[in-house]
């Protein structure tokens, strides 16, 4: 048996720097039901969908419009597909709250109380997508509402989101006793010089820190608690999270091409916009595929292997497989992905299937949706150039899907050239000519 294949939809609700983005709209999801029929086509039989918080009680928490999202669970059941259901994806929940906010946890969980009574027949949810990626794009980095910039604002963001993740689950485990909870997290790494060597040991591990605490691992000789503290978060939400309630929990890793990144002080091998520092050092902050890093150390295969080392026993998925980019890299970026599920399954691992996520699209996500510039990247279908009665057209990608839904394997001539992050043209032109 092979892994299976699952889907998933871009579904961001959030506030950035140019206001409210709602990519289910913004991709013409919101108002194309027959979107979910192109899917089942595919053979796709599990899908991440979204009961949107921000989308259905905008204004009240006890002011709810269903009706989108009771058409969209049925077309879903009558289909055949099982959602995974996410409430909040990369947000911090309607304008009335937010991930700074004391009340986001408890509000969350009554909102996930309410869905769950909605929907009794749902087994799997995500109340809160890629917590530490929300946290530090929204505490760390400043691009998404509060705008927080330090590690103080970051820390108590992050740990309201997994607070909110455990009521929200205690809410619906009151009504449906089975749930289980798919926990999402993007898998990076931080590779740098010897001179940074601190810096990069730092970063390595904050990425955990969310499964971690979602975990139950983060008790008083956890390396971060002291810091959590410090921020201000209460001990007793520590003391809460560390009792560790969260089973039945399914692992969902998430690895793009941007998440593994390196750190060199030599900012005249790099371009401007990646020159930063922390304080004590300058350097150049870069995707690590655009430098030489020595084979086997980057990809797919070493961050899966390495998620399944740290969290042994517990089931695991890939829930988002993406890269924006041409359909034929696009392809080669699946096909990578899922020949390391498969090459881990062989040796034990338990993951239970590969995501091809972004099924209709994305838009502005090369900015992190802070400019409103209408950038669009394809999916397994393209929204832009439609067929000839106006559904989205799909592209390579879909076939590639429809094949390992099918028959478990990807057989097609353009996987015998590699991806164009493995080929010499991906470094910065500074270090190919340093050789």
């Amino acid at each position: 048996m092979t892994a299976a294949l699952w889907g998933g939809l871009e579904c961001s609700v959030l506030r950035s720097a140019c206001g409210w983005r709602d990519q289910i709209r913004e991709t013409g999801h919101h108002d194309r039901i027959g979107d979910l029929e192109a899917v089942a086509s595919l053979g796709i039989r599990r899908l991440r969908y979204t009961v949107s918080w921000e989308r259905v009680a905008p204004d009240s928490p006890v002011e709810c419009d269903w009706a989108w999202h009771d058409e969209r669970l049925a077309e879903l059941r009558r289909l055949g597909i099982t959602p995974i259901v996410g409430l909040v994806h990369h947000g911090g929940g309607p304008a009335y709250t937010s991930l700074d906010d004391p009340r986001f946890p408890s509000l969350l969980a009554e909102f996930a109380g309410r869905v769950a009574r909605r929907y009794p027949w749902v087994t799997d949810w995500t109340p809160v997508n890629e917590p530490l990626t929300t946290a530090r794009f929204s505490g760390l980095y400043g691009h998404w509402f509060p705008h927080g910039t330090g590690e103080a604002s970051f820390l108590r963001l992050l740990a309201h989101e997994c607070h909110g993740v455990l009521l929200a689950m205690r809410a619906i485990r009151a009504v449906i006793p089975s749930a289980r909870l798919v926990q999402t997290e993007d898998i990076g790494h931080t590779f740098s010089t010897p001179l940074l060597a601190y810096q990069a040991h730092y970063e390595n591990g904050r990425r955990w820190l969310s499964l971690d605490i979602l975990c139950g691992r983060v008790d008083r000789d956890h390396p971060w608690h002291g810091r959590l503290l410090a921020a201000g978060v209460p001990e007793a939400l520590l003391e809460d999270l560390a009792a560790c309630e969260m089973g039945p929990m399914l692992l969902g890793l998430n690895y793009y091409v941007t998440s593994e990144r390196f750190l060199d002080h030599r900012l005249g091998l790099y371009p401007p916009e990646t020159h930063g520092g922390n304080g004590r050092h300058r350097y150049a902050d870069t995707e690590a595929v655009r430098v030489p890093i020595a084979p086997g150390l980057t990809g797919w295969l070493p961050r899966l292997r390495e998620a399944w080392q740290r969290y042994p026993g517990l089931p695991l998925a890939v829930t988002e497989a993406h890269i924006g980019c041409t359909a034929d890299e696009q392809l080669r970026w699946l096909a990578e992905c899922w020949r390391a599920v498969e090459t881990l399954r062989a040796e034990g691992a338990p993951f239970e299937a590969v995501t091809i996520w972004a099924l209709f699209g994305a838009v502005d996500w090369c900015s992190l949706l802070a400019c409103r510039a209408g950038r669009y990247e394809p999916g397994a279908f393209d929204v832009a150039h439609p067929d000839a009665a106006g559904r989205p057209r799909p592209t390579l990608l879909a076939e590639g899907a429809a094949a390992l839904a099918r028959h478990g394997r990807l057989d097609h001539p353009l996987l015998e050239a590699p991806g164009w992050w493995a080929r010499e043209e991906r470094m910065h032109p500074e270090l190919r000519r340093a050789g």
